[in-house]
């Protein structure tokens, strides 16, 4: 089972005063030959995030033409169970094209919590004290997003660990007491000799390192 992060990045660097940016979608596929592009939601409420006029800060490589722009919703339908989106100044499949994998972030007051339970934005993560058997062992640096999981970056005195952001790993997070609790496999914080090291079975589609994440996210 995955916990919830809402990422609260900013692929811009620059965001309001008492603001924040949030991750919530990714646009996957053309859909027909009008605009329409398939979107990946990373949001529990999209009659919300994807209402018409909705506007979008997007997150594309500095070479697209889509760089630095924002994107407009016309309307977001649902074919076959999938969110379809239309876009203004989107009016073929060409266009569509253009925009795949583009990354979709909206502007959030900070002072606004998840309506979500067991969800929390970045900003209230990072910082947080990480504990393991009631012994503290690190902080949350940072939180690293990708399609096939969430990542929490954990700095410790002997370097940075990465740690799924999976219930099997981090069973508890009380944003109140600033703590997180792990309960990572054996080897994950500590180098183990290699006939020591056991035979842990991951949950599917977890990995451990920021590598196998990107390189599942780009498959």
């Amino acid at each position: 089972m995955w916990w919830t992060p809402i990422s609260s990045q900013t692929p811009s660097g620059q965001t309001p005063s008492g603001q924040t940016q949030l991750r919530v979608g990714r646009l996957t596929k053309a859909h027909g030959l009008k605009g329409a592009i398939k979107v990946e939601l990373y949001t529990d409420d999209p009659e919300r995030r994807f209402a018409p006029g909705s506007v979008f800060q997007l997150q594309v490589p500095t070479s697209s033409a889509w760089h630095g722009k924002a994107l407009e919703l016309i309307e977001l339908k649902w074919y076959n169970s999938h969110a379809v989106a239309f876009f203004k100044d989107v009016p073929d499949r060409s266009a569509a094209e253009t925009l795949i994998k583009a990354i979709l972030w909206v502007n959030q007051d900070l002072s606004e919590m998840p309506a979500e339970d067991d969800a929390w934005y970045d900003h209230q993560l990072v910082g947080l004290a990480v504990l393991r058997d009631g012994v503290r062992v690190g902080s949350v640096s940072r939180v690293d997003h990708f399609p096939a999981q969430d990542l929490l970056l954990v700095a410790t005195e002997s370097g940075e660990v990465l740690v799924p952001f999976v219930k099997a790993f981090v069973p508890a997070v009380d944003v109140t007491a600033g703590t997180v609790t792990v309960t990572p496999p054996p080897g994950l914080f500590e180098e183990l000799p290699e006939e020591e090291l056991p035979d842990v079975e991951l949950p599917d589609d977890v990995s451990t390192t920021e590598s196998d994440a990107e390189s599942e996210s780009t498959s």
